[in-house]
């Protein structure tokens, strides 16, 4: 028997818990929040299971978990507690104190959470999820594996549930700050400090148009990370394939954009432009043909089409089957892809173009002014070269 004294922490009290629990099974801070809210007879699984059923009819939110919406409950409260006193103390004093009680969605935090908060919260917080589906919407994120976070769409949510759901103005300012966190992968380490910072900052940024957000101020992006990503599944590639959408991007055989074919639940996947088995004939190097640049969003139907052939015949074949070539071309640029670089079957100097154009589209999304630089890719070592066009200048004269 293990005797507990009634003043101890919630905090102390579920570490002795997790200590002695012998079902070799991890409890997450859900399951000892729900212990906690039974003591004052309140079924928090019940609740969840029932907003469950309500977000899950979006797409969008297929994979939010129990404790991811606790933490956006837990990050709206500690945002109010602070809000709550900011306001009092002005009213007092007209001075801000040294130090503000902290917003922050960690697992202390959480089981710091009350259960009359969670009540009080629980529909508007639910209310903030619908806005932030709404919001990911316009932007062409429209399914869960589509999220570059988890964690930022917990930051979302909660910004939306204190903020209601944005204007066109706001919009635009909520969507750079969204690009600006998931394109540049700021929300990849010590995501929960981001998040709280975000939910401190965000909120005030929209309404008032006061301090730009950290997270927009410390967004960071060069052309090299297009060429350094491999993986289909990390922020960046998914980051880029939304952006591609959300610009209208248009499905290779379909002639239909991405957002339409996806309506109608066809698959769309990531596949090569150039095609593996082309580049390996031709020696080109493996991080090149497997890099972000060389893939694009297209349907099953599509990579069918391009199959391992040279792409100037694939685009011959598709212009044989009915799509005039000056629509083919527009379809191409629609995915940041210059023509003549395909029908010319020119790998190096389709890199270097499409890495320019890709980046102008991240930079403009995360609200930068559009560099008009131009970009060199040096094929053997991957080596980028970025430069204003007054430099190229001095330098091909030189």
């Amino acid at each position: 028997m293990i005797q507990l004294k009634p003043e101890l922490p919630k905090i102390a009290v579920c570490r002795v818990f997790e200590k002695t629990n012998t079902q070799s099974t991890e409890l997450n801070f859900f399951d000892l929040a729900t212990a906690c809210f039974a003591g004052a007879n309140f079924s928090l699984r019940d609740d969840w299971i029932m907003r469950e059923q309500r977000l899950k009819q979006h797409q969008v939110l297929q994979s939010l978990r129990d404790m991811d919406f606790l933490a956006c409950v837990t990050l709206v409260a500690t945002y109010t507690r602070r809000q709550q006193v900011l306001k009092t103390l002005l009213k007092q004093t007209n001075a801000l104190p040294q130090k503000l009680p902290a917003v922050a969605c960690g697992r202390a935090e959480v089981l710091d959470l009350s259960v009359d908060e969670y009540r009080n919260l629980a529909e508007r917080v639910t209310i903030g999820y619908e806005a932030a589906a709404r919001f990911l919407h316009g932007q062409k994120v429209l399914a869960a594996e589509e999220l570059p976070y988890q964690i930022q769409l917990v930051a979302l949510a909660a910004i939306l549930t204190v903020t209601g759901y944005p204007t066109e103005q706001a919009r635009t300012k909520l969507a750079q700050w969204f690009w600006c966190g998931s394109c540049t992968a700021l929300y990849t380490s010590w995501h929960e400090v981001r998040a709280s910072k975000d939910m401190v900052e965000v909120p005030d940024w929209l309404i008032t148009d006061h301090a730009v957000p950290s997270t927009i101020l410390e967004a960071s992006f060069t052309p090299s990370r297009l060429l350094a990503v491999q993986r289909r599944h990390g922020a960046i590639f998914k980051s880029v394939n939304a952006l591609l959408r959300r610009e209208g991007a248009i499905d290779f055989a379909t002639g239909e954009t991405l957002a339409d074919v996806q309506g109608f639940r066809a698959a769309i996947d990531s596949h090569h432009v150039f095609p593996v088995a082309y580049c390996k004939d031709q020696g080109i190097l493996a991080t090149q043909y497997n890099c972000l640049v060389n893939r694009t969003p297209l349907s099953q139907l599509s990579n069918q089409r391009i199959g391992s052939k040279a792409p100037s015949q694939y685009l011959q074949a598709l212009v044989n089957q009915g799509i005039p070539k000056a629509r083919l071309d527009a379809i191409l640029r629609s995915h940041c892809i210059e023509p003549e670089t395909l029908w010319n079957d020119d790998f190096e100097a389709f890199l270097t173009a499409r890495t320019a154009a890709l980046f102008e589209l991240v930079t403009k999304a995360m609200g930068r002014e559009p560099s008009g630089n131009w970009v060199e890719i040096h094929p053997r070592s991957n080596r980028v070269v970025v430069g204003t066009s007054a430099k190229r200048q001095q330098r091909d004269s030189a």
